[in-house]
Formats: C-alpha cells, sequence, structure tokens
C-alpha cells in the first residue's frame, strides 16, 4: 500500500511596504508587482494568505497566477477559517444590501453581487426573474463555482444559473471544461429571459448578450428620465435595446426616437416595446452612427439622452476619449430645443468623473446658450463601487435655453 502524498503547504505571500497599506485600507487587489516572496508556486484558485514584514496575519484571498491582479483580498484584518459558514455569511452580507433597494412585486432585474464591492472580486452575479447570471474575470474562480451554486441555490431557489466568461479567461475556461452561456445548473426556460424593472417588462440575453444581458446599471438614471420626458420629444442615442426609451414613454413624451448603430439593438428595442402595450407614445428606431447623425440631422428634441459605450478601454486612449464626450455633448447640445435637457453619461473608467463633467460643461459653456446644472450622479445602490478603480459610471444633467 503506497504512502500517501504529503499535504502541500499554505501558499503564503510577503508584499510591499506600499501594497501592504493598501490591502489595510481596504484595497482588494494584490498586483504581480507587489508581491515580494512567496513560499511556493500556487494554483488559480488557491487561497493565499498574506503576511506583513512582521509575520502577522494580514489578509486571505484568491491567487491567480495567469493575472497581473495576483490576489483579490477576500478577507483582510484578524485570521479568520474560509469555512462554509464564512462563505454563507459573506453572500447573506451582500444580499442584505440589496433587501430595502427594490420592490418584488415591481423589479426582480438587478445586480447581488458586485465583484470587489461585496467582497467578491472578479466575480458579478446578477438577477433576472429566475436566472441567475454569474460573470467571472479571473480564473481563480473556477474551483469555487459548485461551492458559489449552492449557495445562491439555497437563496434563490429553483433559478437556473448561467456562466458568463471575460474574454481573456475563456481559454482557462475551456481547459476546465466551462464555456461562456454554458447553463449551470436549473433549466433556462427560454432565452431572452423576460425580466421587470419598475415595473416595465425588458429582455436579457443572458446567453449571448452584452454584460450579462442587459445595462441593469442605469436603473437610476432612467427613473430619472421618466421624471424629465413627460411632454417632451425625446432622442436616446445609443440607445441599445431601449432602455431609456421605454422608461421616457411611460413618462409622458410625445415622442421618442431610439438610435444605434447595431439594428440587432434596435430590433430588442422593438421587442421591448411590444412587451410593454400599454405604451402608446409613438416610437421611431433609426439606425445609424450617432457622431455622424447627429452632425447631419436637423431634427430638434427636448430631452436628448447620450449613453455611449466605453470610449476609453485603456489608459492610452483617456485624452481621446474626453475629446470625444465633448464633441458629442456639443452635437447633442446643437439638437436641443430652448428649455431642452440632455442627459450624458460614462461608462468609462478611464475617465474621472470630473473629467467627463467638465468636459460637458465646457461644451454647454461653448454652445452660447444659457444653461445650468440639474444634477450629477454616479453608481446604482446595487453596483455601489468601494475602492477608485471599481468607479466607471457617471452622468451630468444639464437644461439649455
Amino acid at each position: 500500500m503506497s504512502a500517501s502524498l504529503p499535504a502541500r503547504p499554505r501558499l503564503r505571500l510577503r508584499v510591499t511596504a506600499a501594497a501592504e497599506g493598501y490591502v489595510r485600507a481596504g484595497h482588494p487587489w494584490v498586483y504581480e508587482s507587489s508581491v515580494r516572496e512567496q513560499n511556493r508556486a500556487g494554483e488559480a484558485g488557491e487561497l493565499a494568505v498574506i503576511y506583513d514584514r512582521r509575520d502577522r496575519f494580514l489578509a486571505i484571498g484568491l491567487y491567480d497566477p495567469h493575472s497581473p491582479l495576483r490576489v483579490r483580498v477576500l478577507h483582510a484584518g484578524p485570521p479568520v477559517t474560509l469555512d462554509d459558514v464564512w462563505w454563507a455569511a459573506h453572500l447573506e452580507k451582500a444580499l442584505a444590501r440589496r433587501e430595502a433597494l427594490f420592490s418584488p412585486s415591481d423589479t426582480d432585474g438587478y445586480r447581488i453581487l458586485n465583484g470587489e464591492s461585496d467582497g467578491f472580486g472578479g466575480l458579478v452575479v446578477d438577477r433576472y426573474a429566475g436566472v441567475l447570471v454569474l460573470k467571472i474575470y479571473t480564473a481563480a474562480w473556477f474551483p469555487h463555482l459548485g461551492r458559489m451554486l449552492d449557495l445562491l441555490a439555497g437563496r434563490f431557489p429553483g433559478s437556473a444559473m448561467v456562466l458568463r466568461l471575460s474574454r481573456n479567461i475563456q481559454t482557462f475556461a475551456a481547459e476546465a471544461g466551462l464555456a461562456d452561456g454554458q447553463v449551470l445548473s436549473g433549466g433556462l426556460p427560454e432565452n431572452p429571459v423576460v425580466f421587470h424593472e419598475s415595473g416595465l417588462a425588458f429582455e436579457a440575453d443572458v446567453l449571448r448578450g452584452q454584460k450579462t444581458g442587459f445595462f441593469l446599471d442605469q436603473r437610476e438614471n432612467r427613473r430619472r428620465v421618466e421624471g424629465l420626458a413627460k411632454g417632451r420629444r425625446v432622442l436616446n442615442a445609443f440607445s441599445f435595446s431601449g432602455g431609456f426609451s421605454l422608461y421616457a414613454a411611460r413618462g409622458g413624451a410625445t415622442e421618442v426616437v431610439s438610435l444605434d448603430l447595431s439594428p440587432h439593438a434596435l430590433m430588442g428595442a422593438g421587442r421591448n416595446f411590444a412587451l410593454n402595450p400599454e405604451l402608446t407614445t409613438p416610437h421611431e428606431t433609426v439606425q445609424a452612427d450617432v457622431f455622424d447623425w447627429l452632425s447631419a440631422t436637423r431634427r430638434t428634441f427636448d430631452l436628448v439622452i447620450l449613453d455611449p459605450p466605453s470610449l476609453a478601454r485603456r489608459e492610452t486612449e483617456r485624452a481621446g476619449a474626453i475629446r470625444a464626450y465633448g464633441r458629442l455633448a456639443a452635437d447633442g447640445i446643437a439638437r436641443l430645443a430652448r428649455g431642452g435637457v440632455l442627459l450624458s453619461a460614462s461608462c468609462s473608467a478611464h475617465v474621472s468623473a470630473e473629467e467627463f463633467w467638465d468636459a460637458v460643461r465646457a461644451a454647454a459653456g461653448a454652445s452660447g446658450r444659457p444653461w445650468k446644472e440639474l444634477a450629477t450622479t454616479r453608481h446604482a445602490p446595487d453596483h455601489h463601487a468601494s475602492f477608485a478603480e471599481a468607479q466607471y459610471l457617471k452622468a451630468i444633467y444639464l437644461e439649455l435655453g
């Protein structure tokens, strides 16, 4: 009878003094360049314990040898054992943040876990009615998928669960027998999935759609648009599947135009309107490049919504994105009638809120028209951002004379 192999020692890391300070302050990432030493090579998904310079416990997190984000911190502070009880309590803490946010009778589409900001670095979970979508950004979660599925099934019994993967980890996923769009648990009744937000019905393509199937993060701005829309002609530029358009229609807009380059997105907007037959506001779809169309058209509107995809996907694109946001705002303002309102939004993490807001304010100033700032907004409460790198969403509302 052969002797069993000895268990490997716990993966132990020490980090730079600067990284120690960041972790103690609550930052959830430890970069590869911050690791000073480790006792052995680690595998994706191992729990790595980080010690400080005095050999005291500092934090524990998920290790990923394939990523420059070498450790995603799960817990920092006094030593803990990450057993079943800890994981269940960790999930409950995140769910408790959302208990008072939505009425189950009118909203069953929202974010359950927002990655690092909820203590689950590299994992996002969105709910669409009876379907949960798990979006994973690091191969470190693959060994822990079973545990997460069990925990979520206990809190959302009967839900189907779908896996979505960031592009950079799909090769590692294939090696683990996983694939983007895979149904992990339960039976997916249909796709797209129909869910409700503030009483409106929407569809979410949970298998192939952008993000996890819908842009849940703009819910609060959509609600603001509903309150601004009465009696107004509304242009929803970069409309995608018409989220803002439906809210504007319910708010009493006299007409709504959904403008997007993608015919697939515009067809989705049409289907979403069909799901809500009580919305009788005339709805027009226009397939065109938004920049080109805004420059060429002579049509005017009383409410213009500009919600483009990210214009700066890396830091080197930041300056160009700021200029593009300014140009876009200027073109949107040119299409505003007197007394009209501009909503301009950005999801570019590499452009700060102040840089973005200042670009839009500068465009308003350069228009030569009187203007006033109505509001600025940031993240929705179920998409809260607990550290600087997680802060991507911002919007500004201006009224033009």
